[in-house]
């Protein structure tokens, strides 16, 4: 199902400067009974998003009260809420100026149905060939350029590993396709800067916070992958899976979920 501004239909104007240049940002929730997951963390991420993309005039509130319309047309348990939020039509090549209307669309899906084996099996991680490009301009969020990760996802599924540990150009360690990362030596945890590229997810701001609860200080670091070799344990997350453990990265393998197994109730 989706609904553009409100209304249920599935055209948009071929004008729209999301199709032309990837004008926009989103978010993709958690459907729990009708519930949307960390709704307030995911109006905060557009509204963060917006701000950095310069998108004026966004109805927040009829946002809010969209969303939570979808979300309770949606019929069984568990799903998934996309939004996304574009600068709208107008303008004059690069040029947005006169685009006075956002559009605000959002798409229903059934859940991803793999998580529940990998939080058993473990997820194994290669190596992507593919690497982020450094702009801390637009480092952070979840905006419509994407390409990235599309390349990062084509190499992924020729290699026969359930995600892809992503570098920069610089070689230092970022996230992967579609989730944050994480690694534990001893009582410290660690996770990779995305203050020049990569996604601040919501549930890595969670993980971050739970695991000081748990009397971890997690690092926020700029690190090359080799790093990850006498790592304690590792595991990734995102706001559907939401924390899965590492088994195996390229040659490296691991074993203990100590702390994922702690952190797991409260994601």
């Amino acid at each position: 199902m989706i609904w553009i501004n409100g209304e249920q239909q599935q055209q948009i104007a071929v004008s729209d400067r999301a199709l032309h240049y990837g004008d926009g940002c989103f978010t993709t929730a958690r459907l729990h009974q009708g519930k949307i997951a960390w709704l307030e963390a995911h109006l905060q991420r557009l509204q963060e998003a917006a701000s950095v993309l310069m998108i004026p005039d966004v109805d927040w509130l009829r946002l809010k009260q969209e969303m939570g319309i979808a979300a309770a047309s949606w019929r069984q348990d568990d799903g998934v809420l996309k939004v996304i939020l574009s600068r709208g039509s107008g303008g004059r090549g690069y040029s947005g100026a006169g685009c006075h209307q956002p559009v605000r669309i959002i798409m229903l899906f059934a859940a991803p149905g793999h998580y529940a084996a990998l939080s058993e099996s473990g997820v194994r991680l290669m190596t992507s060939p593919v690497r982020l490009g450094i702009n801390p301009q637009l480092a952070g969020i979840k905006h419509l350029n994407r390409l990235e990760q599309v390349l990062i996802r084509t190499q992924l599924e020729q290699s026969g590993a359930d995600e892809a540990l992503v570098l920069d150009t610089e070689g230092k360690l970022v996230e992967c396709c579609a989730a944050n990362l994480f690694w534990r030596k001893g009582n410290q945890l660690y996770t990779p800067a995305v203050s020049g590229a990569g996604v601040d997810g919501i549930m890595r701001r969670h993980i971050i916070a739970l695991a000081r609860r748990h009397g971890y200080v997690c690092q926020v670091v700029r690190e090359e992958p080799q790093t990850l070799v006498d790592a304690d344990e590792v595991f990734i997350s995102n706001a559907l899976m939401p924390l899965l453990p590492v088994r195996q990265i390229d040659s490296w393998h691991y074993q203990s979920r100590t702390l994922y197994q702690r952190l797991l109730p409260d994601c």
